[in-house]
């Protein structure tokens, strides 16, 4: 017998949902979701979206022609059980049924000047070491895919954790930690604007080192 949220995923959503992808590089778009689903976020390859009478869950929709469902799934199974990360509890064709994750990402935490403890960046760290001992290559940490929940750190999104080559950015984000954060910026809130500038400034930054052979 299926679950109900499965029936309610099957019947109700899949049928009825709208999304599609104008262009391979760029964000998927949303045009269209039945009620009561309510849309958490989209990406370059899927839409989460929420039930709410299913609150612990969310479901993961890739967009048609969009690659990357087997290999998320399969970064799922390796992942298993593990405080820090969401747990996939159905896979089907096009989606994941995942135990939904709460809290604020560091990036909110810039913004509205919250605190982030060094204990948030230690259990990031454990949790990426965990995977790597997984057999699988944390790729696309970042300030909007990791969150703080009651003073501990968790990981967001994993879909790229299959991907082979070195990715800086969680080990460039822990050392902007060390040396600027942790020092003079806790408890400010920071502008949306310095926010973009500082994420422009790293792209640069990246490509500049790309060019000079240092990734």
């Amino acid at each position: 017998m299926l679950k109900p949220w499965l029936l309610e995923i099957e019947h109700q959503l899949l049928p009825q949902l709208e999304i599609y992808s104008k262009q391979p590089y760029d964000p998927i778009v949303v045009h269209y979701i039945p009620k009561p689903w309510k849309l958490l976020g989209s990406g370059n390859y899927a839409a989460v979206l929420m039930h709410p009478n299913y609150s612990d869950l969310v479901v993961k929709v890739y967009a048609p022609g969009r690659p990357g469902i087997e290999e998320e799934t399969e970064v799922y199974r390796r992942l298993g059980k593990h405080p820090a990360y969401s747990e996939c509890l159905h896979a089907g064709e096009n989606y994941l049924v995942l135990r939904r994750l709460t809290g604020v990402t560091l990036y909110k935490c810039l913004q509205r000047g919250l605190p982030i403890p060094r204990q948030v960046i230690q259990d990031i760290d454990e949790a990426l070491a965990y995977a790597v001992n997984r057999g699988l290559n944390p790729h696309d940490v970042h300030g909007k895919n990791v969150m703080m929940k009651d003073g501990r750190g968790l990981v967001v999104d994993v879909s790229d954790f299959m991907k082979q080559e070195y990715c800086p950015m969680w080990d460039d984000l822990k050392n902007a930690y060390d040396r600027f954060y942790y020092s003079w910026v806790r408890k400010m809130p920071i502008p949306n604007f310095a926010l973009n500038v500082v994420r422009r400034s790293y792209r640069k930054w990246k490509k500049f080192r790309r060019t000079r052979g240092t990734i």
